[in-house]
């Protein structure tokens, strides 16, 4: 059996927090785990710029009898994507040994670190709604969403050829989810079945004229008097999320890193002693790019 070490603890130590990190992170994700997410291991700095694939687009021809095929040469395009932020969030632990003993101190320092990685990812991704002009904004600003405004959205999304077994989302903000849940057909047992019960009484909206409906404290809103509350449908490709690893820490620098990765996304872990403290210092941090991937799978919904 190998020797208990102090690098064998600060090791374990750090492994213990990565392997908490991530999926604290990806619970507290919503649009994170809708889009398109795009990771490899290979390392990355700030300002590079990633070619995200695009299936190319391809006909169909009548082949004649005693014809031959017709021969396509379709081009693969892509979304340049760049990796433009490198979040972080750091925290300090006094004594860092109790964190192997009590590892509920550890959740209770890391789960601010966490939920704020996760809120500058949701919000630069909810950003992106203005990019998307292909298809006409339903809804009206400062009204509140009906029935009617989320058929349109799902017709623009259909007229637009999103591929139907491909599933839509729509995340709105909480005021514009209270209004879904409340309307008639959508909220009561005797219209609804069991998803009217749910809404009901459970407080899920669930699926809707074929979107899964989230809420995010997030969405943009934007100007005064009326406040246009931006909300967004979109299929999964509609936008990519890249994000790749950052390098390890110097070799003799008193730090040491690890990665967790889970479900295309991937952070890093840092462990460094901060002498004026007499601390340890964790940070979490992750390099990341998000953008439009297909104009045409989104549309915005106002309200």
């Amino acid at each position: 059996m190998a020797a208990i070490t102090s690098t064998n603890v600060a090791n374990a130590i750090v492994k213990l927090v990565a392997a908490d990190a991530l999926p604290a992170l990806m619970g507290n994700l919503v649009m994170g785990n809708l889009v398109n997410r795009d990771y490899e291991a290979s390392l990355a700095q700030a300002g590079d710029t990633i070619n995200v694939p695009l299936p190319p687009t391809m006909t169909a021809n009548n082949l004649a009898e005693g014809g031959t095929v017709t021969t396509q040469n379709p081009t693969l395009t892509t979304a340049q994507i760049q990796l433009t932020t490198h979040a972080e969030a750091t925290f300090m632990v006094p004594d860092v040994t109790k964190v192997l003993a009590v590892p509920d101190l550890l959740r209770l320092y890391m789960q601010p670190a966490v939920v704020a990685l996760a809120e500058r990812i949701e919000t630069d991704l909810l950003s992106l709604y203005p990019g998307f002009t292909s298809n006409t904004p339903v809804g009206t600003a400062g009204t509140a969403i009906t029935e009617a405004v989320v058929d349109s959205a799902e017709t623009a999304l259909f007229s637009a050829k999103v591929p139907s077994n491909q599933a839509k989302y729509l995340v709105v903000d909480p005021a514009t989810y209270g209004t879904l849940r409340q309307i008639p057909r959508f909220s009561e047992y005797s219209t609804a079945g069991e998803a009217g019960l749910r809404a009901l009484v459970d407080g899920s909206v669930g699926k809707m004229k074929d979107f899964y409906i989230f809420r995010s404290q997030l969405v943009m809103k934007t100007g005064s008097a009326p406040v246009t509350t931006n909300n967004l449908a979109f299929a999964k490709n509609a936008i990519g999320l890249v994000v790749r690893r950052l390098p390890q820490p110097l070799p003799g620098t008193g730090a040491i890193a690890e990665y967790a990765e889970l479900g295309n996304f991937g952070m890093r872990v840092t462990m460094s002693y901060q002498p004026n403290t007499l601390a340890q210092q964790f940070t979490v941090d992750c390099l990341y790019g998000c953008g439009i991937l297909r104009n045409n799978h989104a549309v915005q919904v106002r309200s």
